[in-house]
C-alpha cells in the first residue's frame, strides 16, 4: 500500500550553508514531504490518533530547522526524515529540501531522500 500524506512547500527558517554569509542569518528553506500512512485504517477510525498529524509534523520540522545550524542541505533533510519516522510513526518518508536562489541562475537547489520501508507500487 502506498498511501501518503503530502505537505508541499513548507517554509522553515534555517541556517544552512558552508559560506560565511550563509551562516550569518537564517534563510528560508522549502520542504516537501510524502509521509507513508495507512489511510484506510485512519479513515475507519476517523480520528487524528490513527494517522500522522501533519500540523504537528510541520511545527516539529520548523523547530528542528531552527534548533541548530547545518552545513549541508542533505544533513537537514536527514534530520527531518529521522524526526518524521522516529517521532511521528510514519512507515516511510520522502523529503525534498530546497535552498531558494542558492545558484544565481536557478530558482532553487536541493536534495530528495527516501527513508523507511516504502512498499513497492503496483504496476
Amino acid at each position: 500500500m502506498t498511501d501518503r500524506i503530502i505537505i508541499r512547500d513548507l517554509r522553515v527558517r534555517a541556517i544552512v550553508g558552508v559560506n560565511r554569509w550563509e551562516k550569518a542569518a537564517p534563510q528560508v528553506v522549502g520542504v516537501d514531504l510524502e509521509i507513508g500512512v495507512d489511510a484506510a485504517k485512519a479513515a475507519e477510525a476517523d480520528e487524528i490518533g490513527a494517522t500522522v498529524d501533519y500540523k504537528r509534523v510541520s511545527r516539529d520540522i520548523a523547530a528542528l530547522a531552527e534548533s541548530r545550524s547545518y552545513e549541508l542541505i542533505e544533513t537537514l533533510a536527514e534530520a527531518i526524515a529521522s524526526l518524521v519516522l522516529g517521532e511521528h510513526g510514519a512507515q516511510w518518508v520522502r523529503v525534498t529540501a530546497r535552498k531558494p536562489f542558492a545558484l544565481r541562475n536557478a530558482r532553487d537547489v536541493g536534495v530528495v531522500i527516501e527513508r523507511g520501508d516504502r512498499p513497492r507500487e503496483e504496476e
